[in-house]
């Protein structure tokens, strides 16, 4: 174990890597209208490099965590943002629609491994008593990235071009790739792990079903975030120069969730992630129907963000319980499915815009996305206790072991 000195800088560069992937992953949500207007494509087309960038996450995530199963994990990050940092550069120079959307497709292969390997890396970083913790200040770089790197992004893009954004996320990625070389310690990979139970644990139903239930309903508030940038300046009739300030808002929207999501998780794991899904089902309703009024849509944002926060910690936390033996694979594929979510609801928003419904329309399609996702969610708590599977938390009288209690921190 190193040194307790060298723990915290160690922890900041995989902090770098979540924030290097969030600014990347969002950003292009904000961008969308400057790309399609330099490209000579619809904001619907252009809405396909968010789609492209979700599905190389969807492949990326199994793929390469049951192929890197014997790799020592420093390396394997290094190697992560190197291919996330080519990516990012091949964007900037792409001239047309389907160079974009294959330079997008190569960013996402490694995000799954980037966040989910960096968060189980934090935790071998220190005492099990300190995991959590270790695992929660990894994340932290996700949640900065949605408050400080998409604004700044989204400002880069509409003053300079969106290229120039790009160019500096791929900048973040050339220094998480000099931070993680500096201060990670080698980390072996566990003797016991395999391709082959990595992905064994995604078959077993208190697995894949939750995933089912992240990969729809998630997709509610990426099929309004998506178009985000036209919905709130033509519909919301909010100036363009304060779109990042927005941006803002909702990533701090997701820091409260984060700051939310662990006492409540400390309750219940289960309730606090069918909260946050049928939370966001409700939020996204009244979004639709109150879209025009700026004033009553940017606190229904914030909201929503808390929720979506909510949900997503509540799945990774009930993921990791379910596949405590495989946590490699069941943490690249929270993020897998949360970017299926991406690709579906950045699909689907841009169906019904396409359509000639309008920039309301994808909070609408969002609601769907979300109900039907507690549906899922629903069938998967009641899967759980006909098969009599443990649940750690406050509410059973069974302590629950010092990992799982590490899990349901972070």
């Amino acid at each position: 174990m190193p040194s307790a000195r060298s723990v915290p800088l160690a922890l900041t560069a995989l902090a770098a890597g979540g924030f290097a992937v969030g600014t990347t992953e969002f950003a292009s949500m904000s961008l969308i209208p400057w790309i399609a207007t330099d490209l000579g494509v619809t904001n619907p087309q252009a809405g396909w490099a968010v789609s492209a960038y979700a599905i190389g996450v969807v492949v990326g995530a199994p793929l390469l965590t049951a192929v890197t199963s014997k790799m020592d994990r420093k390396n394997l990050l290094i190697w992560a943002a190197i291919l996330f940092s080519v990516g990012n550069i091949l964007t900037v120079f792409a001239q047309d629609l389907p160079s974009l959307l294959a330079a997008r497709f190569l960013t996402g292969l490694p995000h799954g491994i980037t966040l989910g390997i960096a968060a189980i890396i934090a935790a071998s970083l220190v005492r099990p008593e300190k995991r959590g913790t270790a695992m929660a200040r990894t994340m932290l770089g996700l949640t900065i990235a949605n408050i400080i790197g998409v604004p700044a992004a989204t400002w880069i893009g509409s003053s300079f071009g969106w290229r120039w954004a790009y160019v500096i996320i791929a900048g973040i990625g050339i220094l998480t790739i000099l931070a993680l070389l500096r201060f990670l310690p080698p980390v072996p990979a566990s003797k016991s792990s395999s391709a082959r139970a990595e992905l064994k644990s995604i078959t077993r139903t208190q697995v894949w079903v939750p995933l089912l239930a992240g990969a729809v309903g998630f997709g509610g508030s990426f099929a309004f975030y998506t178009y985000i940038t036209p919905t709130m300046t033509e519909v919301a009739m909010i100036p363009e120069q304060y779109l990042p300030w927005v941006l803002v808002l909702y990533g701090c929207g997701m820091t409260v969730g984060s700051l939310v999501a662990g006492p409540c998780i400390d309750r219940s794991i289960d309730k606090s992630a069918l909260a946050g899904v049928l939370g966001m089902a409700i939020i996204l309703s009244l979004m639709a129907a109150f879209m025009h009024i700026w004033y009553v849509v940017l606190p229904l944002m914030f909201l929503n963000a808390i929720a979506m926060s909510l949900f997503t910690t509540g799945l990774q936390a009930r993921l990791l319980r379910a596949a405590s033996d495989a946590p490699n694979m069941s943490a690249a594929m929270n993020h897998a499915a949360f970017n299926a979510a991406n690709a579906l609801g950045a699909y689907l928003g841009g169906l019904v815009v396409t359509a000639g419904w309008g920039y309301r329309a994808p909070a609408a399609i969002g609601v769907l996305l979300a109900l039907a996702g507690t549906v899922i969610l629903v069938i998967a708590l009641i899967l759980n206790r006909n098969s009599h599977i443990p649940t750690f938390s406050t509410e059973t009288s069974t302590p629950a072991p010092e990992s799982d209690r590490a899990c349901v921190d972070c």
